[in-house]
């Protein structure tokens, strides 16, 4: 994701948003979370649902910018630069995931196997969003690019219904996707996160998240040239609301699930990306209200690397133990929960871990140095 020009604040503001709160959502305490940091069970959706299909958003924001260099190049170095972009970020969250390669047993530590590695998730889903929204737009006109989105849609309620469960289509263990992933992936490489092996980040629900990355795209496209005037405001707004409309009327069908990642799902989270980011242009552009902004440009700014180091943090204080507890259980139990026990401490914890990556995006940034992949 490179950076957006600094004449776009909102974009930057809403892409460092997304990536502060993908931080705190994904580093609870030990004392419980507030509902809204939490994923929903099932059907339905919480704020916490609604921040890694906006950061897919803010991925095609971004590509708004950078792809306008693709028309100058040839074929090959176009398509040598999205499949190099692809292959990092896919090995990165391929990686981060099976680091730091050895596991605590009875006999010491033990290498982690990769017969038992997880081979997709977060940053594998946007590696692959990102490389088939670039393929589309790059080589399809823009009416091609939303109909190809609307069968990707349409075919994956389509595939759902036809060739999951009789019954279970959208249950955990019966819809399509989990099916095609114990096929193709096999149960050890899938996530266990669940109770059984079922990936939120698999094979076939990956398609309709496409239609995540397109949206930011042409909405990227349309702030640069009009989003930013009370008319192309209103445009974006009407544009938000009809995409919660339709979100709801097919949810009577097709219910809401961020698990499924369902075609309800992108169209709600399309809806709500449009509008919070209407509400960030009438604040800062419109009104002229920047007060804070910087504080969030910060994540904006270095948002994939940031994210990973939050990962890779959260992974190492898991992994050191203190006293026969993991690190992130001791800091927990020993600071945040005496100082306010329950969810309230969790939540300082989730502040502080926060706070902590934005102190390196801070250094980061005050010394100019951008990490782009």
């Amino acid at each position: 994701m490179t950076q957006s020009s600094q004449r776009f604040l909102p974009l930057d503001v809403f892409r460092g948003l997304t990536v502060c709160f993908m931080i705190i959502v994904n580093t609870g305490g030990t004392g419980g979370t507030y509902w809204p940091l939490d994923h929903a069970a099932w059907h339905g959706w919480t704020p916490t649902d609604m921040v890694f299909p906006s950061f897919l958003f803010a991925v095609g924001n971004a590509m708004s910018f950078s792809m306008k260099k693709y028309v100058q190049l040839g074929n090959s170095a176009v398509l040598g630069k999205i499949f190099k972009r692809t292959l990092i970020i896919f090995l990165l969250g391929y990686l981060m995931y099976w680091f730091p390669f050895v596991d605590h047993t009875d006999n010491g530590l033990q290498f982690k196997p990769f017969s038992h590695t997880r081979i997709l998730g977060v940053l594998q889903r946007i590696a692959l969003c990102y490389c088939i929204a670039s393929l589309l737009i790059h080589y399809c006109s823009k009416k091609v690019v939303w109909a190809v989105s609307a069968i990707f849609l349409l075919g994956y309620w389509a595939v759902m219904w036809y060739f999951g469960t009789p019954g279970e289509q959208y249950s955990m263990g019966g819809n399509a996707g989990i099916l095609l992933d114990k096929l193709i992936l096999g149960d050890n490489h899938m996530y266990h996160g669940e109770g059984i092996a079922f990936d939120p980040e698999g094979i076939l629900s990956t398609i309709p998240a496409v239609v995540n990355v397109v949206a930011g795209y042409y909405t990227g496209l349309f702030v640069q040239q009009q989003g930013r005037t009370k008319p192309g405001l209103l445009r974006m707004v009407g544009a938000g609301v009809l995409f919660l409309l339709l979100a709801y009327a097919w949810n009577t069908v097709f219910p809401i699930n961020k698990k499924l990642w369902t075609s309800s799902y992108v169209l709600l989270t399309i809806g709500i990306d449009l509008l919070l980011l209407s509400l960030l242009i009438f604040v800062i552009d419109i009104l002229g209200f920047t007060k804070g902004a910087g504080f969030f440009t910060v994540f904006g700014k270095n948002p994939l690397f940031l994210y990973l180091l939050s990962e890779v943090m959260a992974i190492l204080f898991y992994f050191f133990m203190v006293n026969g507890v993991s690190l992130y259980k001791w800091i927990n139990d020993t600071i945040f929960q005496p100082l306010s026990p329950g969810k309230f401490g969790s939540l300082l914890f989730s502040l502080a871990f926060m706070l902590t990556c934005w102190l390196v995006g801070f250094i980061l940034d005050k010394k100019k140095i951008y990490v782009r992949v």
